[in-house]
């Protein structure tokens, strides 16, 4: 078992934050942004970037060829899903996708906007982590958080139909 702080301040005690995620032990802040039989997303508070969305797998796997067939139709049809809402529904207009298979949680999928302030940063990918530092650092005012909670809501609902 590991003890992990969540964003809130809240200590939990899981084998896996991901499985605890998409079984609904921990109910992520902002809630489920969608779901499926086979992912779950919702949005990492601890970082936040309006439109940020985290798609895992339900399913304890860490490498996308470990996916089933109806599992990799389901993936890439909710990816598009969310995609598109975030930007019909946000105006986002660049989104940064990531995937990495070293982690200590299960597979899961970064979907990161590219908003005009993160310029400058850079703008190649190794610009991300200072972005996600910066906004996880400096970007908790309670402005900023009621405009992530209004975009969850935002994908929340539109994802719905």
């Amino acid at each position: 078992m590991r003890k992990i702080t969540l964003s809130n301040g809240t200590t939990v005690e899981v084998e896996c934050l991901s499985c605890a995620l998409t079984g609904g032990l921990i109910e992520p802040e902002g809630g489920v942004v969608v779901e499926t039989e086979y992912f779950h997303a919702h949005q990492d508070v601890a970082y936040p970037i309006r439109g940020l969305i985290i798609l895992a797998s339900k399913r304890h796997i860490k490498c996308f060829d470990e996916l089933t067939e109806e599992e990799r139709m389901d993936y890439i049809n909710l990816l598009s899903k969310i995609r598109k809402v975030q930007r019909e529904i946000l105006d986002i207009e660049y989104v940064y996708y990531f995937y990495n298979e070293d982690t200590t949680h299960h597979f899961h999928t970064w979907m990161v906007p590219r908003y005009e302030w993160m310029y400058e940063f850079g703008r190649s990918i190794e610009s991300v982590r200072p972005v996600l530092l910066h906004a996880r650092n400096n970007m908790n005012s309670e402005e900023n958080k009621k405009e992530v909670m209004s975009a969850i809501k935002a994908l929340t609902n539109e994802l719905k139909c």
